[in-house]
């Protein structure tokens, strides 16, 4: 892949520092783009003016993170987003937590129903004009009718697991397992506690970089879409990372790294309003 002029660069990419700008030429022609602004992070955190579609709960949030190769998680994106970079480093992410309370905006939560178990592998990335967000590539629950929905009406990469979740009451620890599609030889297991006072992300840090996402964006068939979501900051505390593992990772094609995660944090959760999946244009309205 060639480039055309620019000043500096990220990943070999140029970049016009006038316009926050990158131009690739690649084999289909050049393609040009604009990198997220402070401005545009701090506007996806204000609440949308619609009515939100879903509410839910997100509790006992673990957060692993590994920096990675910025190319090789571009060339896993679809037509049209871009990785996210904090201070020219890129990441994958690994998010198990508890789903509660999830219900449509018109009716009450079922137990049962409402209730269940997620774990996530994602990246961070931007579309053609500095919108940023968060790319999924895969999602798996252990509620049937949820993974359903999502694929259907959000059409996210969600998969059906068997998986547990238990917290001792006695020093917090959350034991979290996994095995996507009750395939035994598919067991992932977490165990964590929060060490210390939650506190806020401040704006700038790695941790802000990482949480402070309110947009998801899907490929659909009729081309990509993006779907807020809004809640208070994430409280964070450090984390004591007792036991992970790393076989999301080779799910979704990636080598593991055979190391622990670069960065870990926990958070108790926030409560989140969702929002109809929309054109990423129309996103911010």
């Amino acid at each position: 892949m060639g480039v055309e002029g620019a000043e500096a660069s990220i990943d070999g990419y140029p970049i016009d520092p006038r316009f926050r700008s990158v131009r690739v030429v690649g084999i289909a022609g050049a393609e040009d783009y604009l990198m997220p602004t402070p401005e545009k992070r701090d506007r996806v955190r204000i609440r949308p003016t619609a009515s939100p579609v879903m509410y839910q709960s997100w509790q006992d949030l673990l957060f692993l993170h590994w920096e990675w190769d910025g190319k090789e998680i571009q060339r896993t994106l679809p037509r049209g987003l871009y990785v996210d970079r904090y201070q020219g480093r890129c990441f994958l992410g690994i998010v198990p937590f508890k789903m509660r309370r999830v219900r449509p905006r018109s009716l009450p939560h079922v137990p049962g129903i409402s209730d269940f178990l997620e774990l996530n592998l994602r990246t961070y990335v931007h579309d053609a004009n500095g919108l940023p967000g968060v790319w999924f590539y895969s999602l798996d629950a252990n509620q049937r009718l949820a993974v359903a929905i999502a694929r259907w009406f959000f059409s996210l990469p969600y998969h059906w697991a068997t998986m547990q979740a238990e917290k001792n009451e006695d020093d917090a620890t959350v034991s979290f397992s996994s095995s996507r599609g009750g395939d035994k030889s598919l067991l992932v297991r977490y165990r964590y506690r929060s060490k210390g006072l939650p506190q806020q992300a401040q704006p700038g840090s790695l941790e802000f970089f990482f949480l402070e996402r309110y947009v998801l964006f899907a490929e659909t068939r009729s081309g990509l879409r993006a779907g807020r979501v809004h809640h208070e900051p994430y409280n964070l505390c450090c984390v004591e990372l007792l036991e992970w593992g790393e076989l999301l990772l080779s799910l979704n094609g990636f080598t593991p790294p055979r190391r622990t995660p670069d960065h870990a944090v926990l958070s108790p959760g926030v409560d989140v309003s969702i929002y109809a999946m929309r054109s990423p244009g129309d996103a911010l309205e």
